[in-house]
């Protein structure tokens, strides 16, 4: 019987999430490959500042499958604190198994434990996996309202 956890992450999980989060990066965005001390230091950050932002893991049978990050900012029209879901990944040999959505619904069930106006979240327009998991979690898109801007200093 295979048994998944979904769980905050931990400083042992360090190295299995950052090899994850290479394969979320470099094999599925089509990014530079940042420097492993980089990764590891965002990892260290987010686990000792709770406040900035948490991660959360999928672990089957001992091994790291999948991540999700919030950060968390707040909004001035609704006078409170949001959360960004900013990564959702799966390993592709183990999509299929529901993974992404226990993984969202964990990340969803924290924001709303801990009084958070809203989660939001942006994909890419070619990622259409990804949109049908987040309609299928209940997500609207809301280009109506706003419009994305980037300045890249890359």
């Amino acid at each position: 019987m295979n048994y998944l956890s979904i769980r905050r992450a931990r400083r042992k999980d360090i190295d299995e999430l950052i090899d994850l989060m290479l394969q979320y990066i470099v094999d599925f965005y089509k990014r530079p490959r940042p420097e492993e001390k980089e990764l590891r230091n965002l990892i260290e950050h987010l686990l000792s500042n709770p406040e900035v932002g948490v991660q959360f893991v999928a672990e089957l049978e001992g091994k790291l499958i999948g991540f999700s990050t919030l950060y968390f900012t707040f909004s001035t029209t609704r006078v409170k604190k949001i959360a960004i879901l900013n990564d959702l990944f799966v390993a592709p040999k183990t999509r299929g198994m529901k993974i992404g959505e226990q993984l969202f619904k964990e990340s969803l069930a924290y924001t709303k434990a801990n009084d958070y106006a809203a989660m939001s979240w942006q994909t890419a327009h070619d990622n259409l996996i990804g949109q049908s998991l987040y309609e299928k979690m209940g997500g609207q898109q809301t280009n109506d309202e706003w419009i994305n801007y980037e300045i890249s200093n890359m």
